[in-house]
């Protein structure tokens, strides 16, 4: 049977509309679908297990007051016995140096001006050895400079060597006592007073705690811890001085200064370099009132030993560890993983965290940035990039074709 007019007219019309339909699929769905860009995929955080460090265990003498510190963090480390002040016998020499170049600064190995000794210095001398204090010669019109003065004072110890190089800075020993004692304060060091410069006095008082601080200044200082690093000195018109600290070179140990008073009160302000992994620790502290010196420099010597052994190399990051996942829609997987590995040296008591930030990726090549992973180990921040593991691929013609929804 004939089509009529109307089937022939509804037919005509089916294909035309098709072809509209195939015409705007080309047009617009296919380019739209093929050329969209794909959307952000968020990565999937993984759980970091963060390490768990064994508490260190640090053994202190039970005479007198101790303390040890290191460099890379604030306070101490252990301390024990007195936490009142104690006599510091010629570890006042150290802030006698301190505070003289404070006033009248040099430079690493400068001489400094010259110091005319005269009849006061000379009476420092037979004042001194009326009290058996520790001496080297003195006699007027003798010249040295500055730096030697300072050696005679800190390797020997001499007691009317750091009497006349206070005298020669401030003029006389009680402005001497008055700028050392505002020194102490500004520097935070409120547990500690000196009465005068040499420490033959047991009214120069100190904390342990307080002397470890005393031990960073002293060591931050270039010229102070130049010349309490060295052995022995040649001094004109004295000779060879060597330095009283007989753990110096032991066990890393590079300084500071001994003090004695009498029998049965022995102290050692002191800094050691110890090697933990690839990392340098410096560690500070003192043992103030040990009864001689070979029993404090043994107490000092496990001081560092236990502290050194606090300290732990920990893996933060392996490289190529994972710590997030990408999973896209179209079935690429990939990971972000570490560029490389983090070490640290942590001290056992520290906290560490971990913070991954992980970016949102599209289609991308393996070793494309992917973030980062922050450690937060006590007071240090450490950061290691993290990198795509594999290929994120676009997903295809097809795909796109036949999942619309997913990109639009």
């Amino acid at each position: 049977m004939p089509l009529t007019q109307r089937q022939i007219y509804r037919r005509r019309r089916l294909v035309v509309f098709s072809a509209v339909a195939v015409v705007l699929a080309m047009t617009f769905y296919l380019p739209l679908t093929l050329l969209a860009p794909l959307g952000e995929v968020s990565a999937t955080i993984l759980p970091v297990e963060e390490p768990v460090l064994a508490e260190p265990e640090i053994s202190t003498p039970s005479y007198g007051a101790s303390a040890i510190g290191a460099l890379d963090r604030p306070g101490v480390l252990a301390q024990g016995g007195s936490a009142d002040p104690v006599p510091i016998a010629s570890i006042t020499k150290i802030i006698t140096t301190l505070v003289v170049l404070d006033s009248k600064p040099l430079q690493l190995d400068e001489a400094g001006p010259t110091i005319t000794f005269d009849e006061t210095d000379v009476d420092f001398y037979y004042d001194q050895l009326a009290q058996g204090g520790s001496i080297a010669p003195a006699y007027a019109g003798q010249q040295l400079s500055q730096r030697d003065v300072m050696t005679v004072v800190l390797l020997p110890s001499a007691n009317n060597y750091a009497q006349s190089l206070a005298n020669w800075a401030f003029g006389s020993e009680g402005a001497f006592v008055t700028a050392a004692n505002a020194w102490l304060t500004e520097h935070g060091l409120t547990n500690t007073t000196v009465t005068e410069p040499s420490g033959i006095q047991e009214t120069n008082r100190s904390t342990a705690a307080d002397l470890t601080e005393l031990a960073r200044l002293a060591i931050d200082n270039p010229v102070i811890a130049q010349i309490v690093s060295t052995s022995s000195a040649e001094i004109p018109g004295i000779g060879a001085v060597s330095n009283s600290n007989k753990l110096l070179g032991i066990d890393g140990v590079d300084g500071i200064k001994t003090g004695t008073l009498d029998v049965g009160w022995s102290c050692l302000l002191f800094s050691a370099d110890v090697t933990v992994g690839d990392k340098v620790v410096t560690l500070v502290g003192a043992v103030v009132g040990g009864p001689d010196h070979p029993t404090i420099n043994t107490a000092i010597r496990e001081l560092i030993a236990d502290a050194t052994a606090g300290y732990t190399v920990v893996t933060l990051a392996s490289d190529g560890e994972e710590f997030a996942e990408y999973d896209t829609p179209w079935g690429d997987e990939a990971a972000a993983v570490s560029e490389s590995t983090l070490d640290a040296v942590v001290w056992g008591e520290d906290e560490i965290t971990a913070t991954v930030a992980a970016t949102s990726m599209r289609a991308a090549d393996a070793g494309e940035s992917a973030g980062t992973v922050e450690f937060q180990v006590g007071s240090e921040t450490f950061s290691v990039p993290l990198v795509l593991s594999d290929d994120v691929d676009d997903p295809g013609v097809w795909w796109r074709l036949t999942n619309p929804a997913a990109m639009f």
